[in-house]
């Protein structure tokens, strides 16, 4: 049996290959269209999230400015700042609410989007389980940042809070009551509003910091266009609906209707339209249940990457390209030089370590190919021997050689007639030598077929293998390698039809077999007009 073989992901039942899945890559894919890959918000959610969170620091820094920490003056600066200013501080009070708002939305569709693509689980489970404090620690300095306001809907929301905590032990309805009843609210109390509106965001700073500490070059910031469209629109909400305050609190009564912020605040009604227990319990299950979820089924993991001590020179190229940060050098056993050492918690087992190491080239003239860095369970050395029974059980001539993603579009278990092809764990793993291997061993062309860019299961893996086949990055294709017959084509694992048209349309481009001339390497993607239809 093949270790390789050219999968279908849907078929191999893959992470990620749902209803709900293909909904959401549908409308990614629009967006895509409209905005094009790299300005497509919904790919950058992350970015946008700490966009979003420095926007609601530098907003709530000048409202700061000319807060008023007491009892009386809590309300009074506030309509001051929003109506004797509106042009700044009006404005800057609507966009750090709607930002505060926007920020609450990223972080849930965040979250559902790396859920629905099965990217919670195994070596992620670090970067899962750090993120999920962050949508409670948001939603609890937004409940503080509305008690500062000192209005009617800021009683509400300071009798309900305590409310709800009252029933935990420890609390106790007497308390809770004599904490918001007249004259227990002091400018001290204030004081210590504010101090808690300042800390948790440094919290949730902290926590976004731990988030991303297994991944190599993070996106922390929105793209130039996604930063300035979001700017705008929530510029736009905040001329046309400004936030505005009601009126001052009175702790004598609460009003019979306010308007609730239903992103930071839905917890509150709840507990009156259910109960206080009942609203922690559902509470406490779902973040028991996200806390859990890597491990909900429990999974095998793929063995993650090994080094051979007898082959790595230190080259430093599987450090520079491992996208999670998985690989760390230290001085060589032998006392010369360096060697690569991998973390085996944090190791994606894709293989992009093995495509980058100079070793791993198919024209050493070993009986067994050992690279310094490789996946034990799918060495270079299998995938060069598979090829070669390949190429001599099928022939060489009139063939094309495909190497897929099994993250990607696949071909299935039985590739169209006059297709050999093998699936891979990420194209990112295919060193650049086996095009040019292929090449020379008769076969009519080589496709590379990678996920679209910006959606790679990997991160980098789409990026390294355009710039690797390009010549752009070490190990690169060398110059000899005839690339009118070389073709790296981009498509979903939704777009299986449009992977064999694209393969189609490159065998209609080749060349006649002994014509060669300089070229760029062909590049296609799933839409483009020529090859797309």
């Amino acid at each position: 049996m093949s270790l390789f073989p050219p999968l279908d992901p849907r078929e191999a039942g893959l992470p990620g290959s749902g209803l709900s899945v293909r909904a959401w890559r549908a409308v990614e894919r629009v967006l895509d269209r409209v905005c094009g890959v790299r300005d497509n918000p919904l790919r950058q959610l992350g970015a946008l999230g700490f966009y979003l969170f420095w926007l609601i620091a530098v907003t709530g820094g000048y409202l700061y400015i000319f807060y008023d920490t007491s009892v009386d003056g809590a309300h009074a600066s506030i309509e001051a700042l929003t109506h004797e200013q509106w042009w700044a501080g009006g404005v800057m009070r609507s966009l750090h609410r709607y930002a505060s708002d926007a920020f609450i939305v990223v972080i849930v569709l965040h979250l559902l989007r790396e859920l629905m693509l099965g990217r919670f689980r195994g070596f992620r489970w670090y970067s899962w389980l750090s993120g999920v404090p962050t949508l409670w620690l948001a939603v609890g300095c937004g409940v503080i940042g509305y008690w500062m306001v000192w209005d009617t809907v800021a009683l509400f929301v300071a009798t309900a809070t305590t409310e709800w905590f009252g029933v935990l032990p420890g609390f106790g309805p007497a308390m809770v009551r004599n904490f918001i009843a007249d004259g227990a609210v002091s400018d001290r109390f204030f004081s210590l509003v504010v101090f808690l509106h300042i800390g948790l965001p440094l919290i949730i700073l902290l926590a976004m910091w731990a988030h991303i500490q297994r991944l190599t070059r993070p996106q922390t910031g929105a793209t130039r266009a996604v930063a300035l469209w979001s700017l705008a629109a929530l510029l736009a909400l905040s001329l046309a609906v400004p936030a505005l305050s009601e009126p001052p609190a009175n702790l004598t009564r609460l009003p019979a209707t306010l308007p609730i912020d239903w992103f930071y605040l839905a917890p509150l009604p709840a507990i009156y339209a259910f109960s206080p227990e009942g609203v922690w319990i559902v509470s406490a299950a779902l973040t028991l249940l996200l806390g859990v979820a890597p491990w909900l089924p429990p999974m095998k993991r793929p063995a993650p990457a090994t080094v051979s001590p007898e082959n790595c020179n230190g080259c430093r190229r599987c450090f520079a390209d491992c996208p999670y940060a998985a690989i760390a050098m230290a001085p060589h056993p032998d006392g010369s030089g360096e060697i690569a050492v991998v973390d085996d918690d944090r190791c994606a087992s894709c293989g992009i370590c093995a495509g980058a190491c100079p070793s791993a080239t198919p024209f050493r003239s070993t009986q067994r190919l050992v690279s310094g860095i490789d996946l034990p369970d799918l060495t270079v050395d299998a995938l060069r021997n598979e090829l070669v029974d390949a190429l001599q059980t099928a022939g060489a001539a009139g063939k094309i050689l495909v190497f897929t993603c099994q993250r990607g579009a696949g071909l299935g278990t039985r590739p169209p007639q006059g297709l050999i092809a093998f699936g891979l764990p990420c194209a990112g793993m295919l060193p650049p030598s086996f095009v040019e291997y292929a090449l020379r061993a008769g076969v009519d062309g080589v496709v590379v077929a990678a996920c679209p860019e910006g959606d790679c299961e990997f991160r980098f893996g789409v990026r390294w293998t355009q710039e690797r086949i390009g010549g752009e990055r070490e190990p690169r294709l060398r110059r000899a390698a005839d690339r009118t017959r070389i073709a790296v084509v981009h498509a979903s694992r939704e777009e299986r039809g449009a992977l064999e048209r694209s393969i189609q349309a490159f065998r209609a481009r080749l060349p006649a077999q002994g014509a060669r001339r300089e070229g760029a390497v062909a590049e296609v993607s799933f839409g483009d007009e020529e090859d797309g239809q």
